[in-house]
């Protein structure tokens, strides 16, 4: 990755930590020293059961799902385009420990990999990382719960419906397998509901 382009990546963050609140030179400067960017080449895993949970992650462009495995099925738990913060389970009183679950990119994908010792040290050090951490926390809390509503509700078709109503995005860039089984329904299933959405709507 040409260097021009990991100062972009790491500017995108910066930008977006200081759209929460002002941040310090010192909390710059240990951003800019002591995170990695990534390229992440399309269904390629940016995590998985056999690594170590040692880092979130921001994403600046591309398409990124997070899945967990039942036996040989895969269930997508959430979707990111991008702006915005993503991680794999792991419990706030726990050591690091592997994942229980996969981030994998479904499009070519740049990311920054903040590590979770740099994050308690940004704590320990810059007033400002409570505050940054209290609104991503919030929003993270806010994405979670519009995920459990969806998950609730009886109907396939509605659940369809609820997904569309959250989300603005182009959902032509997701495969119609992940969002089949983020919906938690089968593939033929949601085909049959697009196809009546369709010819309602015609």
């Amino acid at each position: 990755m040409l260097e021009s382009r990991k100062v972009f990546l790491v500017n995108a963050v910066l930008n977006y930590f200081s759209s929460l609140c002002p941040i310090t030179s010192g909390f710059i400067q240990e951003i800019e020293k002591n995170v990695d960017t990534l390229l992440i080449k399309k269904n390629k895993y940016i995590l998985s059961p056999i690594d170590n949970n040692d880092y979130v992650f921001f994403v600046v462009s591309g398409l990124v799902r997070g899945f967990i495995k039942d036996g040989n099925k895969e269930i997508t738990t959430w979707i990111s385009l991008g702006n915005e913060f993503i991680g794999a389970i792991q419990h706030p009183d726990a050591n690091i420990q592997p994942s229980i679950e996969y981030l994998q990119a479904l499009e070519n994908s740049e990311l920054v990999a903040i590590p979770h010792l740099l994050i308690d040290k940004l704590y320990a050090s810059y007033p400002e990382t409570n505050v940054i951490g209290r609104k991503i926390l919030a929003l993270q809390y806010h994405a979670a719960s519009e995920r459990a509503i969806i998950a609730r509700i009886p109907s396939a078709e509605r659940r369809y419906e609820k997904f569309l109503e959250l989300n603005s995005f182009d959902i032509s860039r997701v495969p119609l397998r992940c969002i089949a089984s983020y919906l938690g329904m089968r593939l033929e299933t949601l085909s049959r509901i697009r196809s009546k959405l369709v010819r309602e709507l015609v």
